[in-house]
């Protein structure tokens, strides 16, 4: 293994961390009931927001970037910005009544299902091995999420998957992108007046009531500081050494890395469901990523 490779392969773990390690903190948060979720999801965009600024400012993505100043992107635009909101928002409610390693389950499964099914509408075929393993993860999701279903965890469940999707639209959305730690940063700032409506609406009593504590804001400051704005430029890095199936399957190891930290961390216990569910969805959808080596769909 050469320098290039190792390095590659160090800053693709830190990254996968760092991915799960959101999952963990807010998981923890909200837990413990620390601050409320639209706290969270305001305070991780805003300290990501900063955290990536200052990441762009620092390190220009190319030599053409060094010594001009930063402008906003088109790419992603506005629909970007409230897709990241969506993705953040949904995501810190589901971690409301969701275990740390269903809900990265949930989220990683339904972003790599939902840019299957884009493909699909966009034209693109799938071979009988690749709709197999199609299938095999969708089973794999109605395992896990049926019995689910008349419990209280059924809304966090439902909102996962949303958050999940909205991921997916971010991702079609930045394809275009020459400057992705860029165009995340400012997607950030475009993610802020939502967010915002969010927290007014919420100090007004109208969705729920404002909860913070030091312990809460330190941990969604570190969800959008660290495991989001520092997590997304180590995985813009490792991305420039990685093919696009590769990038993809490295990432359904998240929900494995975030159930490992809830163990560790959060003192969460892993069900046989939740096991056999795992290996169906990431199995499955690993099947169709790793058959379609040509797939012009960005999954990272």
């Amino acid at each position: 293994m050469n320098s290039v490779t190792v390095k590659t392969f160090i800053l693709t773990m830190v990254a996968l961390v760092a991915f799960a390690g959101n999952s963990m903190l807010c998981r923890l948060a909200l837990k413990t009931m620390s601050i409320d979720a639209g706290s969270f999801t305001l305070l991780r965009l805003i300290s990501g927001a900063v955290a990536l600024i200052f990441l762009t400012r620092l390190f220009r993505e190319s030599r053409q970037d060094r010594g001009r100043s930063i402008k906003y992107s088109d790419s992603g635009g506005w629909l970007g910005g409230f897709s990241l909101f969506v993705y953040a928002a949904f995501f810190s409610y589901a971690y409301v009544s969701l275990d740390t390693a269903t809900g990265a389950l949930i989220l990683f499964g339904s972003v790599q299902i939902s840019l299957i099914v884009y493909g699909m509408a966009k034209g693109e075929k799938l071979s009988l091995i690749e709709g197999l393993g199609f299938l095999v993860s969708c089973a794999g999701f109605a395992y896990l999420l049926l019995p689910e279903l008349t419990k209280p965890s059924s809304v966090g469940l439902a909102l996962m998957v949303v958050s999940g999707c909205a991921w997916a639209v971010y991702t079609v959305q930045g394809q275009g992108s020459k400057s992705p730690l860029n165009d995340s940063a400012y997607n950030f700032t475009r993610a802020l007046p939502f967010s915002l409506l969010l927290f007014i609406l919420m100090a007004f009593g109208l969705l729920g009531e404002v909860t913070l504590s030091w312990r809460g804001v330190l941990l969604a400051t570190a969800s959008g500081a660290l495991t989001s704005g520092i997590g997304y430029a180590v995985w813009y890095s490792a991305l420039r050494s990685l093919s696009t199936t590769v990038a993809a399957v490295s990432q359904l190891a998240v929900p494995v890395i975030a159930a490992i930290l809830a163990i560790m961390f959060v003192g969460e216990a892993i069900t046989i469901r939740l096991l056999l569910s795992s290996v169906a969805v990431l199995g499955g959808i690993s099947i169709v990523i790793m058959s379609k080596r040509s797939n012009k769909i960005k999954y990272e």
